[in-house]
């Protein structure tokens, strides 16, 4: 029986590369996948919080906020500090940043995608009136 890794090649299609380690790039997609990590993320926009905050303010238990904030913080998009007991979590803008700019050929592609819609619209205006 066909392993389905080998289905892609016997269909006559060319395999995905498979990638050996995740990238960062890859680490904040996964993470920014979650929407409740996403909700997380803006939450802490307002200021550091411990995770009591965070558990109390979406009604989750401290354990699931907890897993969520390691995610996030394996991506390197929160950062963990020590005040005394308590631990606080602050959002890290470098692997958003990082996003942004991976992001910035598509935004320039939908752009230029978008004013040539405007232009054909605005022509298909003037050849009605």
């Amino acid at each position: 029986m066909p392993l389905a890794r080998d289905l892609p090649l016997m269909m006559g299609c060319a395999a995905m590369p498979q990638r050996a380690k995740s990238s960062p790039a890859d680490r904040v997609f996964a993470a920014l996948a979650n929407p409740t990590r996403r909700d997380v993320l803006d939450l802490l926009l307002e200021g550091p919080r411990p995770v009591q905050d965070i558990a109390e303010r979406f009604d989750m238990a401290r354990p699931s906020v907890s897993e969520h904030l390691k995610v996030l913080r394996d991506a390197g998009l929160v950062s963990e500090t020590r005040h005394g007991r308590q631990r606080l979590y602050a959002v890290e803008p470098d692997p958003l940043q990082d996003l942004q700019q991976w992001l910035a050929p598509y935004e320039r592609f939908w752009r230029r995608k978008l004013a040539g819609l405007g232009e054909f619209l605005d022509a298909q205006q003037a050849g009605d009136s």
